[in-house]
């Protein structure tokens, strides 16, 4: 089952209990939860511009955009899944991973602090900071904001400029608005993820794909565009 969470627990704040058993009971019943809403618009995903976090050729024809949280199972395989991929696919261009922010809060307290870090450390260090703090966290989940420092220093961000950036608190806003993009789209759990391709309407790609999987859905999406 993939990470979810119901869009009546996002409208109202505080219905984390009622949410708890709705999760419990669809497990209970070997139901698996969709991660996009069947009324989705993936148009309303915002272009990607230099501001995102990239991975491959930011021109590449075929993009794909997640929404992740750190704590999320299942972003954690998504994720491992999307690095053997672009070892494959964004050597030569053909590929580029852009990766958002999307804390569950209803399920996870660390992920909109682990988001907020991840951000912090991209202002402090760079692109190339910012995927490695995420490596870390995903291979430490779940990771406990104690452990930040030892992180920090693993990807060369120093302490005292991520404690400066943390303390301002415009990357909350950051972490919030890009949450609000996927709910808007018809996010309904993570990783939630759009195949973007030249010239076609945006396709979801639904919860943590199998790399063999992916693999076709992004040859054939390849294929498209030539």
């Amino acid at each position: 089952m993939r990470d979810f969470i119901i869009p009546g627990a996002i409208a109202v704040a505080g219905i984390l209990i009622a949410g708890g058993v709705y999760i419990h009971l669809r497990m209970q019943a070997g139901q698996e939860p969709s991660t996009v809403s069947p009324t989705a618009d993936l148009s309303l995903i915002p272009p990607v511009t230099s501001a995102d976090h990239i991975l491959g050729n930011p021109a590449a024809p075929v993009v794909i955009i997640e929404y992740s949280d750190f704590d999320c199972p299942f972003c954690k395989q998504f994720h491992d899944t999307l690095h053997q991929l672009m070892a494959s696919y964004g050597t030569n261009g053909d590929v580029a991973w852009v990766m958002r922010e999307f804390p569950l809060t209803e399920l996870h307290p660390n992920a909109a602090k682990h988001a907020e870090a991840a951000e912090c450390v991209a202002r402090v260090g760079g692109s190339d900071a910012f995927w490695k703090f995420g490596d870390l966290l995903f291979g430490g989940q779940p990771t406990n904001p104690s452990a930040y420092p030892a992180l920090l220093a693993k990807v060369g961000v120093d302490s005292s400029q991520f404690d400066a950036c943390m303390s301002q608190g415009d990357t909350a806003t950051l972490v919030a608005g890009e949450r609000q993009d996927a709910l808007s789209a018809g996010a309904q759990g993570t990783p939630f993820s759009v195949l973007l391709v030249k010239g076609h309407t945006p396709v979801a790609i639904p919860g943590a794909l199998p790399l063999d999987q992916l693999k076709t859905l992004v040859d054939n999406a390849i294929q498209s565009t030539k």
